[in-house]
């Protein structure tokens, strides 16, 4: 792979090289969109200990000042990401986004207030009848699920076989959804049960609208994000430069789109300050 005269990665598609030389041409009128999870922090078995990288918080502030806006968008709620991203009252981001669910929930670090919808009577019924489930079914061992408020997760990565038991229980969680005007997200060992009528492709839509992007990049690692790779593609379709980063390449589905695929949350902190550097004229 070749490199950028900036030392940045060469994206290996057309389109990426477009992206990424508009975003280097007009960074404060580009957006910077990242997934939270396997893309700004490591995948770990307990999602609830999962962290930004290290790196991750230094080089969002270094170039937040150069682009239009820095977004979050993520499944997991708005304020669990601020906490666990470490995001909040840091120099450098006072305009950070984050869109929670899929775009449902946002925080804005201008005001420190998440907003959120009032919860769909399908997750509290969902929420009632999980555990009994699960447990007629046969699928307590090695199965855990997530508490999300707005959604309920169920992750199989415990399990003696996750992608056997993951695929076990696509098909019954789906008609537990479908039952309560749900719909199953599925992700990397795990099945997400949430509200329909939003993604993270319609919730960056939305927002590069809201604040007039010229141009955009986007970075994910899951299932999840292939409505913002599809939003993208779009984009690009109708005029807008636009470069897709993978981070990682555990799930083909996504690395085959993408313009460049980076090794994991590491790498893709490294892209960033790379960026930042490339933007400031000072090394990363």
């Amino acid at each position: 792979m070749g490199s950028h005269p900036h030392d940045l990665p060469m994206p290996v598609t057309t389109a990426g090289r477009e992206g990424l030389e508009a975003l280097l041409r007009v960074p404060r009128r580009s957006v910077v969109a990242l997934d939270f999870d396997g893309t700004l922090a490591d995948i770990v078995p307990d999602p609830d200990q999962a962290r930004a990288h290290p790196g991750a918080v230094p080089a969002l502030a270094a170039l937040a000042p150069e682009v239009g806006s820095i977004a979050v968008v993520t499944g997991r709620p708005a304020g669990v990401a601020v906490r666990y991203g470490g995001f909040a009252g840091v120099p450098g981001l006072e305009h950070l986004v984050v869109l929670g669910h899929y775009g449902a929930e946002r925080w804005d670090a201008v005001s420190g207030i998440v907003h959120a919808p009032a919860e769909h009577p399908g997750v509290a019924a969902v929420r009632a009848e999980l555990p009994g489930f699960l447990d007629a079914i046969g699928a307590w061992r090695g199965t855990w699920i997530e508490e999300k408020g707005q959604a309920l997760a169920v992750h199989t990565r415990r399990a003696a076989d996750p992608e056997a038991a993951f695929a076990a229980l696509r098909e019954p969680l789906a008609g537990l959804a479908a039952r309560h005007g749900l719909m199953v997200e599925p992700g990397r060992a795990v099945l997400e049960l949430r509200p329909p009528g939003m993604d993270k492709g319609v919730a960056l839509t939305e927002y590069l609208a809201e604040v007039g992007a010229e141009a955009v990049l986007y970075a994910g690692d899951d299932l999840g994000d292939l409505a913002a790779y599809s939003a993208v593609e779009k984009l690009r379709a109708g005029g807008m430069p636009g470069l897709l980063l993978c981070s990682g390449s555990e799930v083909p589905e996504l690395s085959a789109r993408a313009d460049l695929t980076l090794s994991g949350p590491p790498e893709v902190v490294t892209f960033l300050s790379t960026l930042a550097g490339a933007l400031t004229g000072t090394p990363s």
